[in-house]
């Protein structure tokens, strides 16, 4: 039986907007398990940007209980979250979130600067996290110097070289054109295939049907929550 990743129970993020109250969440429950692939879906104002945060630890719920590989994250204070998420999550964004004046692999290498890793550590992890994405001749590119899709995989190598409990991605395609889309969504594929998990938030219908699992979100709640019997597989 595979391992538990993820348990949020009850889980409720209200905000205050004016004199209203925006019910962003309303009572959440999703058990996610290691090496699963799960997208989570869902139309604008439905939550899903508000269940990333979350799961990214970016954020905190109003109320509801979120363990991470056997942590309980919600009642954690900003210091501790950054923490947890440095160790635990890697991060793949729409936008790259490259830092523009370093190369492939000083941008790789950031999360391990932050974990205590040493010099000599940091470049031979990197290097193996480019490796891992087809990306070693690159190394030495800033982000100007590399196309949409590169800079996507440095993004990708960055997120994996902590070796994090979960792969979060958000909108992973959003910025790339169909043919590198496909690229990108073959990476993640191998990815699952070494044994990762991977939760991506999306609103594409072909790019969630990659996942093996879809979960839906509407008004924040779970709409549904089912397995994809035939995943997308790019060859």
């Amino acid at each position: 039986m595979s391992k538990e990743i993820i348990r949020i129970h009850g889980i409720k993020k209200f905000y205050t907007v004016g004199n209203q109250e925006v019910k962003a969440l309303n009572g959440v429950d999703i058990v996610i398990n290691q090496n699963e692939y799960v997208a989570i879906m869902g139309p604008s104002g439905s939550g899903k940007s508000t269940m990333m945060n979350i799961l990214g630890c970016l954020d905190s719920p109003t109320a509801g209980t979120y363990i991470l590989n056997g942590t309980d994250v919600s009642k954690m204070d900003d210091g501790e979250l950054a923490e947890v998420r440095n160790k635990e999550i890697g991060f793949v964004f729409q936008s790259f979130n490259l830092l523009p004046r370093y190369t492939a692999l000083d941008n790789v290498s950031l999360p391990l600067i932050y974990s205590g890793a040493g010099k000599a550590e940091r470049d031979r992890r990197a290097n193996e996290a480019l490796a891992s994405v087809d990306l070693t001749d690159r190394s030495h590119h800033k982000p100007n110097e590399l196309s949409g899709g590169q800079r996507q995989r440095v993004a990708v190598a960055r997120a994996l070289v902590n070796k994090p409990s979960i792969i979060l991605a958000d909108e992973p395609t959003g910025n790339l054109d169909s043919k590198t889309s496909k690229d990108i969504m073959k990476l993640f594929d191998d990815i699952y295939n070494m044994g990762n998990t991977i939760i991506v938030v999306t609103h594409e219908e072909d790019i969630a049907k990659h996942a093996r699992r879809i979960i839906r979100l509407r008004d924040g709640i779970v709409e549904s929550d089912e397995l994809n019997s035939q995943p997308i597989k790019e060859s």
